[in-house]
């Protein structure tokens, strides 16, 4: 990875103050990403306060540098906004996570000690909760209900299980179990607050924004391409004008879903919130799929198999994108789509 970050922008001519923090900071590693993520908080980078399409650039300018990097900062900007709704603050020195997904045969419980909370058992998918210092979490409070809780990683009882990941994509994110015993943790929110909140369909359209930047850099690849090659290769410049409609079409999503957050507007609040989410996550990630499909075709074999920063990039967003559940999603949109009034 070479050169110095190059911006992705949504809505904005030049960077603004998040994205331009992320393009000084240059972070080439996850470590550094990191570090660039924690620094970032003393601008309040909250989705739904005014900077969001500022937000969501800085997520796909590291995306397309190299999507782990993205990957590896957003769950912290998530948690702070997330904060911020609860009226709780981050230090300058705290990199978060957020680890709220289920699994089979695992379950993490909370139960009251004192004026805190205990956590015991096992929590899958914990993206890289070895270099972490807290996660909002949740947990089960009693058979029906969970909570947010906020927990210090650091503390004796938090370990780590390695090996659990196997993946191709996104080796230097490893998402796997962490278990807790006899752990003390604050809440954050009441039960069932983290799921009901105003603005929790917003944080997956972030997850999209750095989708899109990792589309992004792989269209970059076709376009240095095609601009060493004559304009009357009709198939490059077939393969070259899908992708730049597919990066649009997604660049447009964004940036009507970051105005409409941030303006308050009813189409981004409640049900109608959660469907604007689901279209513009169900857009990037047919257009990032299509970026993949098209940039392949043009190219063939040979980046995928001498070039390592682009197969990097391939497998980094074939895994990411799968964040969205392909027709599983869709049947669900549809299903909101079907009880909204006059979706179009």
């Amino acid at each position: 990875m070479n050169g110095a970050v190059k911006p992705v922008l949504i809505v904005h001519d030049e960077p603004a103050e998040v994205t331009r923090a992320v393009v000084d900071g240059g972070p080439s590693t996850v470590q550094e990403a990191l570090e660039v993520g924690a620094g970032l908080v003393t601008l309040e980078p909250y989705v739904g306060k005014g900077r969001t399409a500022d937000l969501w650039e800085a997520l796909a300018t590291l995306g397309a540098r190299d999507l782990a990097l993205a990957r590896a900062i957003e769950p912290h900007l998530d948690a702070v906004t997330i904060l911020d709704q609860a009226g709780q603050r981050s230090e300058r020195t705290d990199r978060f996570g957020v680890f709220a997904a289920e699994g089979p045969g695992v379950r993490l419980a909370a139960t009251p000690a004192g004026p805190r909370w205990q956590l015991d058992g096992t929590k899958p998918w914990c993206s890289l909760a070895g270099m972490l210092s807290h996660a909002l979490i949740t947990a089960w409070v009693d058979d029906d209900r969970r909570q947010l809780f906020r927990v210090d990683l650091r503390q004796p009882g938090v370990e780590v299980e390695a090996g659990a990941w196997s993946a191709l994509g996104l080796r230097e994110i490893p998402s796997g179990p962490v278990r807790f015993d006899d752990v003390m943790a604050d809440p954050v929110g009441d039960p069932g607050w983290y799921l009901q909140r105003p603005g929790f369909a917003w944080g997956g359209i972030s997850v999209a924004a750095c989708w899109f930047g990792g589309a992004v850099g792989i269209g970059r690849r076709l376009l240095e391409a095609a601009r060493r090659r004559s304009a009357d290769d009709q198939l490059l410049m077939m393969h070259l004008g899908a992708v730049d409609a597919r990066l649009a079409e997604a660049r447009c999503m964004l940036a009507d879903a970051a105005a409409r957050i941030d303006a308050a507007s009813p189409t981004a609040q409640g049900d109608a919130g959660d469907l604007l989410a689901q279209r513009v996550r169900s857009t990037v990630a047919r257009s990032c799929e299509a970026v993949i499909r098209h940039v392949g075709h043009a190219l063939g074999p040979g980046p995928l198999a001498n070039d390592a920063e682009h197969a990097k990039q391939v497998a980094d967003l074939e895994l990411y994108v799968r964040q969205h559940h392909a027709e599983r999603d869709d049947a669900s949109q549809g299903r909101r789509v079907r009880g909204a009034d006059d979706p179009w």
